[in-house]
């Protein structure tokens, strides 16, 4: 009877596995509606390549996308890089009949969005805008239609980098590991802003003990993360090619460690765009762009510090954003400039990368987002 019993167990479980798919969404800069802007794959997780489900038209640079926490709906921001413009579009993904429907736009009251995010439990959405440096705030309906923003802060300070920092520029938006803080890197004024987030309040960014955590002059903050044990953060900076380390505790940062994440041998101009850490916790991911095109490598000491264990070459130019599948097993680069997508499988114990399967073609390509359904 135990016998029969776990063989059962074990069918069940075989068929929930082989059922579940893995699905890759990807913004583009597609520069006219009339062409493809946003895309589905699906993953072969034994192969690690991509095969294209569906893909929008209609739409303009749909340039960074995020995946609601239920996995129903896909957040875009749309019209990026396009003057006096802007906006945030919403589209639901059926995983049964593997559609992607348009839902709504709202403008994103500011011009150039970059990032957007959602709170844990579904009711509002959060959109950063760089060129004038501002953040936008919107409830969500259960079905996920985006309406009107109830907030809308505009900041104008910049920083001692004439040419990147004439004026504040926010480039991310990122809640905190209990969902009740926001933080606003701002690449224009070399702060990470921070925000109390009341999902109680019609209005719910209200003024933080800590309104803002000082970074180095000329740094340029760009995208930020959490550690999974919830006590470290990180934040890329693009103009110096460096990593901030933060130890997190009642709300407040306080700054641990600065590293490169460029080479030694690079000292020229730097691009670095995104971070990511493993689902594990135990290593760091930060993207270089520019000369060096690479992902750099770092494994997490107990103290929340980083040490370089290494880099991986991209295989292409100008890798704006990168992703890992839930599982950690996966990552995925975007390089927008030669407009191709590479897989990469991740050793859990030593943290390097190996590429897989071949090279996914997409004109733009520019954010990426993997979810499991």
């Amino acid at each position: 009877m135990k016998n029969t019993l776990s063989l059962i167990i074990l069918f069940l479980t075989s068929i929930h596995l082989y059922s579940q798919k893995t699905y890759v969404f990807f913004g583009s800069f597609n520069r006219n509606k009339t062409t493809e802007g946003l895309y589905v794959y699906k993953l072969d997780t034994i192969k690690g390549r991509l095969s294209k489900v569906t893909s929008v038209k209609g739409i303009l640079n749909p340039s960074f996308l995020t995946v609601s926490p239920n996995g129903q709906n896909i957040f875009v921001c749309t019209e990026s890089k396009t003057p006096n413009a802007g906006s945030v579009s919403s589209f639901k993904f059926n995983p049964k009949d593997e559609t992607l429907t348009f839902i709504n736009s709202q403008k994103s009251g500011g011009e150039n969005p970059v990032y957007v995010t959602v709170h844990k439990n579904g009711k509002w959405l959060v959109n950063s805008n760089y060129t004038e440096g501002s953040v936008s705030v919107y409830p969500l309906s259960e079905d996920g239609t985006i309406h009107p923003y109830v907030q809308n802060f505009q900041f104008s300070e910049g920083s001692i980098n004439k040419g990147r920092q004439d004026r504040s520029h926010i480039h991310a938006a990122v809640f905190s590991p209990e969902f009740k803080q926001l933080f606003l890197p701002d690449l224009g004024a070399d702060k990470i802003r921070s925000y109390r987030f009341d999902t109680d309040k019609t209005e719910p960014l209200q003024l933080a003990n800590q309104p803002y955590i000082q970074s180095a002059l000329g740094s340029g903050p760009r995208h930020f993360t959490f550690h999974p044990n919830g006590k470290f953060a990180y934040c890329i900076n693009e103009l110096s090619g460096t990593i901030n380390a933060y130890r997190y505790e009642n709300s407040g940062m306080e700054s641990i460690q600065i590293i490169n994440a460029h080479t030694d041998q690079y000292k020229e101009q730097f691009e670095s765009s995104d971070i990511h850490i493993s689902p594990d916790g135990k290593f760091l991911y930060a993207s270089n762009r520019g000369y060096e095109n690479n992902i750099a490598i770092f494994s997490i000491l107990e103290d929340g510090t980083l040490k370089n264990i290494g880099y991986q070459p991209t295989f292409g130019k100008q890798l704006r954003v990168f992703d890992m599948d839930e599982t950690g097993k996966f990552l995925i680069v975007t390089n927008a400039a030669t407009g191709n997508v590479f897989v990469f499988r991740r050793n859990p114990e030593t943290g390097l990368l190996k590429k897989m399967g071949g090279r996914t073609k997409i004109d733009g390509v520019s954010s990426v987002k993997i979810r499991k359904y």
